[in-house]
């Protein structure tokens, strides 16, 4: 069985996707669809050489979805790679919906635009923060946050590596107790917001509405979502989870550890940078990642 994975925001670079749509030109009618879409001119974005512009996460989230589903078609028309499951981190999991047809590539575009905007305006700047956690168990870090009223585990990344969210001063705070306690090491992450924390619940109750709006059809590949790393083929229940990971846990160990229960053999990264092929490697050494651009 073949699994294909899809980044999230922290993958993004200028230029992402370039040389594809170089030498297949017929594929750059995806970003001029996705930035009618949202009345948003992505291509100057991504190719241009403003990098702050790209990262804010209103750009980054339609910007790293337009490529990464670019690097999917490519996948299935081209190398005629097709995936028995599909699976994205966090703003991945839009990629992977819409390369299931559970929506469309430009609903799916506008979606993950209004996303990043609604979780910009959810927490004021300055007031979220979210923390690395290297080398120290899920269960011990759980049992330090649990003493902070606004810090969530957002992030179960690798068995190593373990991302908390929540109200930055606390966060500060708890990395210090986590660093005390045996981590190998902590990092104050540079992020524009507390993502998959309670403190952006705005952005996720605005999202529920928007997705009221729309048609979810069932998957044409089986699909583990980040809420309960758990393979979905209700509409309905998808799109339950897809509001609940704005403020939950992405289960990225779970998930990768479904997968390979499952029978998965082989795993994509589809889209820029290795970031999901490092993390799975540390999760299950079995399983090879590798990015579709280097079959």
């Amino acid at each position: 069985m073949i699994a294909f994975v899809f980044p999230g925001q922290g993958s993004q670079t200028l230029n992402m996707g370039k040389e594809l749509l170089e030498e297949y030109p017929e594929y750059k009618k995806y970003l001029d669809i996705a930035s009618k879409t949202i009345d948003v001119d992505l291509e100057s974005i991504i190719f241009g050489d403003d990098e702050k512009k790209l990262t804010l996460t209103e750009n980054t989230q339609p910007s790293l979805l337009t490529i990464s589903y670019i690097m999917y078609l490519y996948a299935k028309e081209k190398l005629n790679i097709i995936p028995d499951i599909v699976a994205g981190h966090s703003l991945g999991e839009w990629t992977a919906l819409a390369a299931a047809e559970v929506l469309s590539f430009e609903d799916a575009v506008k979606l993950v635009r209004l996303r990043g905007k609604y979780m910009s305006e959810a927490c004021p700047p300055g007031i979220g923060g979210m923390g690395a956690v290297i080398g120290l168990s899920i269960d011990k870090i759980s049992e330090i946050i649990s003493q902070f009223e606004n810090i969530n585990i957002a992030n179960h990344n690798s068995p190593e590596q373990i991302v908390i969210s929540g109200d930055k001063k606390e966060i500060l705070e708890a990395l210090k107790l986590l660093k005390e306690a045996g981590a190998k090491k902590v990092v104050e992450l540079n992020v524009s917001g507390p993502f998959h924390s309670k403190l952006v619940f705005p952005a996720q109750e605005k999202m529920e509405k928007e997705l009221k709006k729309l048609k979810f059809k069932k998957p044409i590949y089986k699909i583990i979502q980040n809420y309960t790393a758990q393979i979905e083929e209700n509409p309905q229940k998808i799109r339950e989870n897809l509001v609940k990971q704005i403020t939950g846990t992405v289960r990225w160990v779970e998930t990768i550890q479904k997968m390979k229960d499952l029978g998965v053999k082989k795993v994509y990264e589809v889209g820029p940078g290795k970031v999901l092929a490092g993390l799975i490697k540390r999760i299950d050494k079995t399983l090879k990642p590798q990015s579709i651009l280097k079959v």
